[in-house]
């Protein structure tokens, strides 16, 4: 007998971070399974091309520009929302930024701002809100992409691994504080992902050896192998999980 523990039908979500690889592999199958996408990112081409194939497979999408950065687009893109939909279900905080990629004592104050301001402080308002329209129904459900380098700081990556780590505990302290509020969070961590906010990483050969060397199945991960994940965890399949950090490394932390 087929289950419906998947079935989005009827929801509104807002996915970060969606013109391409991870987020956009995210938006595209919580479409699948029925949900109203509002694709987000920080340029609106880059949106309008996923939620045009989104509606193109048949599903129901919307772009719509946000620099979680910037905290007026967080405010305009929640009252688009309200306006439009009078409801959010489902936020899945994926934009996410890695403006420097050297030894953590040569970081300028302009990499940290940066990574901080969309890292924590974007992740952390843009929770807010949908916290608050989740609080008016009863119930929603967030996910925060983190990464494996909240447990495991990677190299050359200081203050990226720093903010990550952060996320990790933000979507604990949400969770504990929202869950008797009918609002579920957890956190994607992935592992070494095929995607161009990962380039750094498969441009220096030393590195990606390493890396690949240390996984247990021998390579990477590409961004559709993350989605499956957050789909678990903005469904009924996940109803009584909160709080959790599902990694999906090819297990690389073991």
């Amino acid at each position: 007998m087929p289950t419906n523990l998947f079935d989005l039908t009827g929801k509104v979500a807002l996915v970060t971070g969606a013109s391409r690889g991870i987020g956009e592999e995210i938006a595209k199958l919580l479409a699948e399974q029925g949900a109203h996408v509002i694709v987000s990112s920080r340029k609106i081409d880059g949106c309008q091309a996923v939620a045009d194939a989104i509606t193109a497979a048949g599903n129901s999408a919307e772009p719509f520009a946000c620099h979680v950065g910037n905290m007026e687009d967080i405010t305009a893109v929640f009252a688009h929302i309200q306006a439009t939909h009078g409801k959010l279900d489902i936020l899945v905080n994926n934009a996410a930024t890695n403006p420097y990629f050297g030894h953590v004592l040569d970081t300028d104050l302009g990499a940290y701002n940066k990574t901080v301001d969309v890292n924590i402080r974007g992740y952390f308002f843009m929770s807010i809100e949908a916290g608050k329209m989740m609080r008016e129904q009863g119930s929603g459900a967030i996910v925060n992409t983190a990464s494996i380098n909240a447990l495991q700081p990677g190299p050359m990556q200081g203050i990226y691994s720093i903010t990550k780590a952060a996320v990790v505990n933000m979507t604990k302290s949400f969770a504990k504080e929202c869950g008797p509020l009918g609002i579920r969070v957890n956190a994607l961590l992935p592992g070494l992902t095929k995607t161009k906010f990962a380039g750094a990483l498969f441009s220096n050969d030393d590195i990606y050896q390493t890396a690949i060397q240390g996984i247990p199945m021998g390579r990477h991960a590409e961004p559709e192998e993350m989605a499956g994940t957050v789909l678990y965890l903005v469904s009924d399949a996940s109803s009584y999980t909160n709080g959790e950090c599902i990694v999906v490394d090819g297990g690389i932390t073991i």
